[in-house]
């Protein structure tokens, strides 16, 4: 039974998935979007979409708070100089999902997670 179990393991250990999350929104906010698997970028999504949340606000706890998940000084600023400030009047929904069909080798459904425009 799974009730009330949240989040999602993908079969890695829990330093692994951490790891593999935060590489994930570093490169998202970089370049604007990052190809991935559809599991792997549902998971991701809301936690991405939480550090813009936070980045909104703009004050040093919250900066504090993303630099905790994305260690790159440059992208944190990035975050909150380029990125917040876009999104300022929208409430959510910052992030996209593209579909683009079957990977080659394994037929894993592959997606597009892109910022929004």
């Amino acid at each position: 039974m799974r009730h009330r179990v949240a989040g999602r393991r993908l079969k890695r250990s829990r330093g692994h998935r951490r790891a593999l999350f935060r590489n994930l929104m570093t490169e998202l906010f970089r370049h604007g979007r990052v190809r991935t698997t559809e599991a792997k970028a549902k998971a991701v999504r809301g936690e991405a979409e939480r550090l813009i949340t936070l980045a909104k606000r703009g004050d040093l706890h919250a900066r504090r708070q993303v630099l905790r998940t994305v260690s790159d000084a440059q992208i944190v600023k990035r975050l909150f100089d380029e990125i917040a400030p876009r999104y300022q009047e929208r409430p959510g929904g910052y992030t996209r999902l593209v579909k683009l069909g079957p990977r080659l080798g394994d037929a894993a459904p592959m997606v597009i997670l892109e910022l929004v425009e």
